[in-house]
């Protein structure tokens, strides 16, 4: 069955080029009307371009309608703009593709606030600002679809990228709470952890590899967390056209107590604490609790 986006309107946001814009155009050729949202600047978030313009302009050349924004997603104001745009025009917003962001790479010691504050503001509080300014719109309509773009350097760190990374994780842990809000009202959000060879990687892949990790090999997994059938709360890994889920699991633990119940005892027993046998995956944080209690009243 063809995965379609007919009748429905898709916000992808950071899409003047590289992800952002594959997914666009991808979303544009199989129906749906895309707000190409872009500030224009360069990877560390400074000057501004047309680029927005420039792939609204190939998806009309292709036959589909799409409209530019360059509204920051680190305004909030400006992206309730950006959704008032959207429902003026087409009537609502459907899909949510937040993909904006900036680089500023450096190790914490040499890190200036800065740098860390305006790489989380772009990255986790864009995320929050572009899917607050839809979520009343979502849950009246009881349909909505938001993927968040979070990073291997958040789910398993990268030296030189505590700001990155930071953000990246906030990020999974955003998509899972939402994924749980949204429920309800068939609003159903994931994350999206990519590979590819874009301006944001283009210093850091060899050419071979570079060609390798192109954007259009990512687009399957984005589209498909963002399509009537997708998965809630899922985090999905992709790039070269290798696909892989991760999880945030919780062992089963060990249970302390007594003379134990120390950081002594911690230490004794962090083999056991640690032991991979048995763990799950929460469906939600209230989760890690009720193991706990479980082990306190005896229970396996």
């Amino acid at each position: 069955m063809s995965i379609r986006f007919d009748n429905k309107v898709a916000i992808v946001t950071g899409a003047g080029g590289g992800l952002g814009r594959a997914y666009a155009l991808e979303l544009g050729r199989r129906g749906a009307k895309v707000v190409v949202n872009d500030l224009g600047g360069a990877r560390d978030g400074t000057g501004t371009s047309d680029a927005a313009q420039a792939v609204v302009a190939e998806i009309e050349a292709a036959g589909g309608e799409a409209m530019a924004n360059g509204g920051s997603v680190a305004e909030y104001d400006q992206m309730v703009e950006m959704v008032a745009r959207a429902k003026e025009r087409w009537g609502g917003v459907h899909v949510l593709i937040n993909n904006a962001g900036v680089l500023r790479d450096k190790t914490f010691a040499k890190m200036e606030p800065a740098d860390f504050e305006f790489v989380l503001r772009v990255h986790l509080l864009g995320g929050a600002y572009a899917t607050k300014a839809c979520w009343k719109t979502f849950r009246e309509q009881n349909y909505g679809r938001v993927l968040m773009t979070s990073s291997s350097s958040g789910l398993f760190g990268n030296f030189g990228q505590a700001n990155y990374g930071a953000a990246k994780m906030g990020l999974v842990g955003l998509a899972k709470t939402l994924s749980i809000e949204g429920a309800r009202n068939d609003v159903r959000v994931n994350a999206l952890a990519p590979t590819a060879g874009t301006r944001m990687t283009e210093e850091l892949f060899p050419e071979q590899m570079y060609q390798a990790f192109s954007p259009d090999k990512v687009v399957p997994a984005a589209l498909f967390l963002v399509s009537e059938d997708a998965p809630t709360g899922a985090i999905l890994g992709a790039g070269a056209g290798v696909f892989a889920t991760s999880y945030v699991t919780l062992t089963p633990g060990a249970l302390l107590q007594g003379d134990d119940l120390s950081p002594e005892g911690v230490a004794a027993a962090w083999e056991a604490i640690g032991d991979r046998a048995g763990e799950v995956v929460p469906k939600t944080g209230a989760e890690q609790g009720a193991m706990a209690g479980k082990l306190l009243m005896g229970g396996s």
